[in-house]
């Protein structure tokens, strides 16, 4: 069972967005993270992945707003380095928001906040919208995986997801696909797992859109 509220040390990045049951591999070189990876091996294990506000891009060295909601992960993996740095694997667990912030004694450099974890409901009534919605999203991948990798036109099998449970889909295709940091955190702060679905269909059909017309900027798939 899922704690309805609990602390977590947070890890603030602009580019990074964290969903559950994905793995994200991240690198930890400034002074406050590498103490926390210290203290969270040496713990639960646990840390709150963040996005800074994007209207404070240019304070993320100190302690810029937040997005409200965030995912917690797991250190599944982790790499020392001789000069202190930290390599680790972060398995998404569950998404939460930012209740308050934990008063920062002075020997603890990194932000810890009182969190409530949040649930991803999926309503038995919207399995069939969801289906639907699937197909159309995995359609949408092919076209653009070939549209942007044209000497690798099987690069996506669609058969690659045919044991992917619902959740697990989204939330992959959510971290993968190259979507603006805007974009990836609107769909982890979807309150559903249908309500996410939604927003990526409708994000994967504009960018289709921008590409037909010539008009995208965007990176490949990835």
């Amino acid at each position: 069972m899922k704690p309805a509220d609990t602390q977590l040390p947070l890890f603030a990045l602009s580019n990074v967005v964290l969903f559950p049951r994905v793995k994200t591999p991240l690198h930890l070189f400034e002074p406050r993270y590498r103490q926390l990876a210290r203290d969270a091996l040496g713990g639960a294990r646990r840390i709150g992945m963040v996005t800074v506000d994007p209207q404070h891009l240019d304070d993320i060295s100190g302690d810029p707003p937040l997005c409200p909601i965030g995912c917690s992960g797991m250190v599944i993996e982790h790499q020392q380095l001789p000069d202190g740095r930290y390599n680790i694997v972060l398995l998404g667990e569950h998404r939460f928001r930012i209740l308050e912030e934990v008063p920062r004694p002075e020997q603890r450099l990194y932000r810890v906040a009182r969190v409530e974890i949040l649930e991803d409901p999926y309503p038995i009534g919207d399995r069939e919208r969801v289906a639907r919605l699937r197909s159309n999203i995995v359609e949408n991948v092919g076209v653009l995986v070939r549209r942007t990798q044209p000497d690798a036109p099987q690069a996506l099998d669609p058969e690659l997801f045919a044991g992917v449970d619902d959740e697990t889909l989204v939330n992959t295709l959510a971290n993968a696909l190259a979507l603006p940091p805007e974009e990836k955190q609107r769909l982890l702060e979807a309150s559903s797992v249908p309500e996410r679905f939604g927003l990526l269909a409708g994000a994967l059909s504009f960018w289709r859109a921008e590409l037909e017309t010539g008009e995208s900027g965007r990176s490949q798939p990835h």
